[in-house]
């Protein structure tokens, strides 16, 4: 079985291994559990909440909270978890969360989209209402965790390769 945490950060065409846990739609959050080789449940999402884009990580990288860097997958269709989608950052949400006990830290969000996508190039390109929703979604689905989120802005694909490239391991 594949160890996905494992893969490297980028393919051999430089594109981001981009590795779904919740698929679009999903209204469970499943995770990568390494020591498994296998995809866990996590937690289901409150009730009518679901993934609005496939969610995952960047294999090879390691954020500040230990986990690989988050990412969603702005793409109309569904996939389905450890598939590995050849990607392009165009942006990313910036976000604070406070856990009760263990401080505050930041947590922000990669903005991606499949490599032959050309609709964006940053995430400046994407309405503001879409921009909302991804919003309310990030600190709607941490309500029940006890988790504090806030948004602290959004910064585009510059910011987002800064992000990969400091976590890459």
């Amino acid at each position: 079985m594949t160890d996905y945490v494992d893969l490297p950060c980028r393919d051999d065409e430089g594109n981001l291994n981009f590795v779904v846990e919740s698929p679009r739609g999903s209204g469970v959050k499943w995770k990568y559990d390494p020591k498994r080789s296998a995809f866990v449940f996590q937690r289901a999402l409150l009730l009518g909440v679901s993934y609005p884009y496939d969610w995952g990580f960047i294999a090879g990288t390691r954020a500040p909270d230990g986990d690989p860097v988050d990412a969603m997958l702005m793409f109309e269709f569904p996939s389905w978890p450890g598939v590995v989608v050849p990607s392009k950052p165009i942006g990313v949400v910036r976000m604070t969360q406070v856990e009760p006990g263990a401080g505050k830290e930041r947590n922000d969000r990669l903005i991606i989209l499949p490599v032959a996508d050309l609709r964006y190039r940053d995430v400046k390109d994407l309405p503001e209402r879409v921009k909302q929703e991804l919003e309310r979604f990030f600190v709607t689905t941490s309500e029940m965790t006890g988790k504090k989120v806030s948004i602290e802005g959004w910064a585009g694909s510059e910011a987002a390769e800064e992000i990969i490239e400091r976590s890459r391991r």
